[in-house]
């Protein structure tokens, strides 16, 4: 199982980036996707989930700045994000779940400079 994330760099603040995280491996359209993040120095955080039914939830620090969508044509989940503040800063992991199936991806950095 991959879970192969690409987008991240980095941009100043109030710009916006969009993220993708490809799945191979897996039967991607079963299983819930999500986004987490981690800081240095902080705990990992759920950032967006998308299920496999396309129910989304966010992060209350994201809501309304960030987008999650999946396409399971192409096995790929993606992350809008706009509006970006320095403290949004953080390796951004993919993952994946299915009942007792979970995989995560290796992260992508995003650093917003202010």
């Amino acid at each position: 199982v991959q879970l192969q994330a690409s987008g991240g760099g980095l941009v100043q603040a109030g710009g916006s980036l969009r993220l993708a995280c490809a799945a191979s491996g897996i039967i991607f359209s079963r299983y819930s996707m999500g986004w987490y993040r981690q800081a240095p120095e902080k705990q990992r955080e759920l950032v967006a989930r998308i299920t496999s039914t396309g129910s989304t939830s966010y992060g209350d620090s994201v809501k309304g700045r960030f987008a999650v969508s999946r396409d399971n044509a192409k096995n790929t989940v993606s992350l809008q994000m706009i509006s970006l503040k320095p403290e949004d800063t953080a390796v951004y992991y993919c993952h994946a779940y299915w009942g007792s199936r979970e995989y995560w991806g290796k992260g992508t950095l995003v650093t917003v400079s202010s």
